[in-house]
């Protein structure tokens, strides 16, 4: 599934509609360049899962921890450079644990991530505009996809109307 998000906000109300479909064990995998959206996305799910503010992102200590409707667990391994260092973080109590993890340039953990995720490719075509390919991998992800109408928004403001 392929989707263009002609603005930062939109993004964000992508990110929410995942966030208010997301169960305990979730996981969303980002991948994409610097200024491709990952974080924009990421503060979608946070508030879909009803945490206030902003998530930030931790590419300095790797991960944030969030409490909303469920545990919230954002993991951003781009200071890391070999897969060894991603295997020695010990994620395994965040992304089998009670919560949603949400990986910000998951690329670099592919290997060693649990095999059922929604994988997310986001990439950079202007300014304000994204692309956002989605890829389930896993029954619960592609059932969450069908449930996910990214087509359904309101006349009037052209934006997304949420559930």
């Amino acid at each position: 599934m392929n989707y263009v998000s002609e603005s930062p906000e939109q993004t964000q109300q992508l990110g929410m509609r995942l966030g208010r479909l997301a169960k305990l064990g979730d996981l969303f995998l980002l991948v994409g360049g610097l200024g491709a959206g990952k974080t924009c996305l990421t503060q979608g799910i946070a508030w879909g899962l009803g945490i206030e503010g902003y998530a930030t992102s931790p590419s300095f200590v790797v991960i944030n921890q969030y409490q909303g409707r469920l545990p919230f667990y954002h993991i951003d391994l781009y200071r890391l450079d070999r897969m060894e260092e991603v295997i020695e973080l010990g994620l395994e109590d965040y992304l089998y644990g009670r919560g949603v993890c949400v990986v910000e340039w998951a690329e670099k953990g592919l290997e060693v991530l649990p095999k059922e995720h929604l994988l997310m490719e986001m990439g950079f075509l202007s300014d304000t505009r994204r692309s956002i390919t989605f890829k389930p991998s896993g029954e619960r992800y592609v059932g969450m996809l069908s449930q996910f109408d990214i087509t359904k928004r309101t006349k009037k403001a052209k934006k997304w109307s949420l559930p």
